[in-house]
């Protein structure tokens, strides 16, 4: 903790080069993209398992506060991709390093001309959803559903903790997790290559769930699924989630082998980028040990069920009860 405070007000009173600020907003960035996606592969779950829970949810993001927190989260993506894409392509080649300060200047103004023409495309969806809607979810709501998720993250921390103690207590181990040369390499390298793989899925999950067809369009009645030739008859997310991944071209289900890849290589590398940032600060050996447990079960965990509900999909029983809890709201 003193080493995590000490980087932050070194940071706030450094007054100098670029690559200092590009870094610290390149893992805030991350960071945020990655609560967002843990959040996101959860509650999208709850569309093939726990489909009144799914329609909840929906109903809170498209509350004001959600709202900016959108806003947010696509200005964290879009930054995060080109500043990655910067520094994949001068990682590769490390004598155009010299010339980072031009390359951020780049990355600025791809971010700008991303964000703009989103941002305004965005902001319709926002207006007329709330110019015909009255049903909000109020702030009660949404604190009991993170205060939940909040509970978790705890608990979890607090076994990890307790397991890590033990463990040290019969080992004698006074180490924190520290992996082999070798992998750490690998790990090096899969961060670069990952992050460049997944610019083309993010974009396009940015623009077809963000853009076109926002948290605002998925409920509604008579629209259509993004993708397909399908349309959302009962206005639920539930079912827009279930026409969309039982989509088939020449019988094969492509977003969900679209949604499967973009679940597999996010989740793996904000995770490992988590790591990172855990191994930088977390110097106790028995802290450290805690947290690089937790992150794996959770990048585990996390997966599994991702993988989970795409391969057990959305049945109409779960469009019916989707159907009763929003309208009966």
């Amino acid at each position: 903790m003193t080493t995590l405070v000490y980087t932050v007000t070194e940071t706030l009173r450094y007054r100098g080069k670029v690559g200092q600020w590009a870094w610290v907003l390149h893992r805030v960035a991350g960071l945020g993209t990655l609560l967002f996606l843990v959040l996101h592969v959860i509650d999208t779950s709850w569309a093939a398992f726990y489909p009144e829970l799914y329609a909840q949810a929906i109903r809170e993001y498209q509350s004001p506060l959600f709202t900016i927190g959108e806003f947010a989260l696509v200005g964290c993506v879009v930054y995060h991709a080109f500043n990655g894409l910067r520094i994949a392509v001068l990682d590769y080649k490390p004598a155009w390093w010299a010339h980072q300060a031009r390359a951020m200047f780049y990355v600025v103004i791809a971010t700008a001309v991303v964000l703009i023409p989103t941002y305004a495309l965005m902001l319709r969806h926002v207006v007329n959803f709330y110019r015909d809607n009255e049903d909000i979810a109020g702030l009660d709501e949404i604190a009991g559903t993170m205060s939940e998720f909040v509970l978790g993250f705890v608990v979890i921390i607090a076994v990890a903790l307790v397991l890590s103690g033990l463990y040290g207590l019969v080992t004698r181990s006074d180490r924190g997790v520290r992996l082999p040369g070798r992998l750490e390499a690998s790990l090096w390298g899969f961060m670069r290559l990952s992050g460049v793989l997944i610019l083309p899925l993010v974009f396009g999950h940015l623009a077809m769930m963000h853009v076109i067809q926002g948290v605002f369009d998925i409920t509604g009645d008579g629209i259509g699924v993004i993708g397909t030739p399908h349309v959302n008859e009962s206005g639920t997310a539930v079912e827009f989630v279930g026409r969309r991944w039982d989509y088939l071209v020449a019988g094969v289900a492509i977003w969900r082998i679209y949604d499967g890849f973009l679940l597999a290589l996010a989740l793996v590398h904000g995770f490992n980028g988590l790591r990172y940032v855990v191994n930088d600060y977390a110097t106790r050996p028995l802290v450290n040990r805690a947290l690089n447990w937790a992150i794996l079960f959770g990048m585990v965990a996390l997966i599994v069920l991702g993988a989970a509900a795409l391969l057990a999909g959305v049945d109409e029983t779960a469009y019916e009860i989707a159907t009763d809890i929003t309208f009966g709201h």
